[in-house]
């Protein structure tokens, strides 16, 4: 049995006639296309079905190429649908107006097979590639999830500390790309807990010395689980999973690391980790008050956290209680 990935599909939207017919015979045996002769006729069939890219003249009767994608990118529902300008315009201020707008590129008339097959196909590739990027976020997102589903019943646990991490990193001066990375790999910072028994991590009171031992080889679990990685991702949420436990005076596990040894990426995902855990109901505790947590923390900096990210976390006191306000849970 053959199996076959549908073709992406392309608008194309002209109000020359053959114009249409030309991109037509260009693309039509890789893509499915769709055609309409005027911007509003575009956006009723845009309403109906998303294309993965649109080819839009910009000179039409009623409303131009650049008014309708102007309305697209506002929209959250098409915002991200790359546009391609063809057009015999050769005025520089229209490309650069199209390009402020959001398209993606610029191709002239008279169209050049070899060109346009290019740019679609190479436009294409990067909307697939953004599409996989996002679907490797979201499946490290809800791997991340059934090992906290099964530790405790605050279900928005790691997606609350994921956004103190965040804050936090951008806080201590982290460019904002960074800070989003470790926003997407601090929710497997506990995938290990997947390998202790439920006996020991859902026990409702004091764990046995023997009990304890056992749940902290959650974090060795983890680094095994996430070890070897190609993925810058899975290469961070590694370094998290065996360094969230760690303590800046050396008490920590599973390695005893101090100080800066610890990696700032540990340290930060540590103190979001804690006061979360804090202020969440979990099987063995009551949630800690915000102001208890807060104080909890502020007490721990030189112990078992780093003192200049603690003050920072401290001094962003707002910004960490509208993430908590805003991912409450709802059971």
């Amino acid at each position: 049995m053959t199996f076959m990935m549908e073709k992406s599909r392309v608008l194309v939207v002209d109000d020359e006639p053959l114009n249409l017919k030309v991109i037509r015979e260009v693309l039509n045996d890789e893509y499915r296309l769709s055609f309409a002769k005027s911007a509003d006729a575009a956006l009723k069939l845009i309403d109906n079905e998303l294309p993965d890219l649109i080819l839009l003249d910009i000179m039409m009767p009623e409303m131009s190429g650049l008014q309708m994608c102007e309305i697209l990118k506002k929209q959250e529902r098409t915002k991200h649908i790359p546009i391609i300008f063809v057009t015999a315009l050769g005025d520089e201020r229209d490309e650069f107006i199209g390009l402020e707008l959001g398209a993606v590129d610029y191709i002239s008339k008279p169209i050049s097979p070899p060109i346009i097959r290019a740019r679609v196909k190479n436009h294409l590739s990067l909307v697939q590639a953004d599409q996989l990027k996002k679907a490797h976020v979201d499946l490290v997102t809800r791997l991340g999830r059934a090992a906290e589903y099964k530790d405790t019943d605050t279900g928005e646990h790691i997606i609350r500390m994921s956004q103190y991490s965040k804050a936090l990193a951008l806080a201590y001066g982290m460019p904002e790309q960074y800070a989003e990375l470790i926003k997407q790999a601090a929710p497997m910072h506990d995938i290990g807990k997947i390998g202790i028994p439920d006996n020991v991590l859902l026990k409702p009171g004091k764990l046995t010395a023997e009990e304890f031992a056992l749940m902290k080889t959650h974090a060795e679990i983890g680094g095994k689980i996430l070890t070897n990685s190609s993925s810058p991702l899975l290469q961070l949420a590694y370094v998290l999973a065996m360094e969230h436990h760690e303590k800046w005076d050396g008490t920590g596990y599973p390695n005893n690391l101090q100080g800066e040894d610890i990696s700032i990426e540990g340290r930060i995902v540590a103190i979001a980790d804690v006061f979360d855990a804090l202020t969440s109901k979990r099987p063995y505790k009551e949630a800690w008050t915000v102001e208890a947590a807060f104080e909890f923390i502020g007490q721990q900096a030189g112990i078992h956290f780093d003192p200049q990210l603690t003050q920072l976390f401290l001094d962003n006191k707002d910004i960490i209680l509208q993430i908590k306000n805003a991912n409450t849970d709802k059971s």
